[in-house]
């Protein structure tokens, strides 16, 4: 098997159900997370990041994906502003929640199509 074959083959985008577990769910959640309260919402969303930043990270290192070597992290960082709204060191409205979950996940979106069209899908 070439050395691409194998990458696709470990990477696990190219799986539904990892795909779904490790990315879908958690994007869920964090669209879910708004119904709750900030305290819960930082909790359910700070797990969810750090759920997709490992998986991205494990995924980057397993095949070598491009853009789990920069969404991995963003997750990661992402942590950091949550953390700050849910308690309450930054004052915020519900609004502002929803720019954040928008900034990470289509802010995910745009490393994926940015870093792979820039350097390819596996680097």
């Amino acid at each position: 098997m070439t050395s691409a074959r194998m990458q696709v083959a470990q990477d696990w985008l190219g799986s539904v159900r990892a795909s779904v577990v490790a990315w879908g769910l958690p994007h869920a959640t964090i669209v879910l997370g708004l119904a709750v309260d900030p305290l819960a919402r930082m909790i359910i969303w700070i797990v969810a990041l750090v759920w997709m930043g490992t998986a991205c990270i494990l995924n980057a290192r397993h095949c070598g994906r491009t853009h789990c070597q920069f969404t991995g992290p963003h997750y990661m960082l992402m942590t950091i502003p949550v953390l700050l709204f849910g308690s309450g060191m930054v004052a915020v409205g519900f609004y502002a929640w929803v720019v954040l979950g928008a900034v990470i996940i289509f802010g995910s979106k745009v490393i994926w199509w940015a870093t792979e069209r820039a350097w390819g899908k596996f680097s």
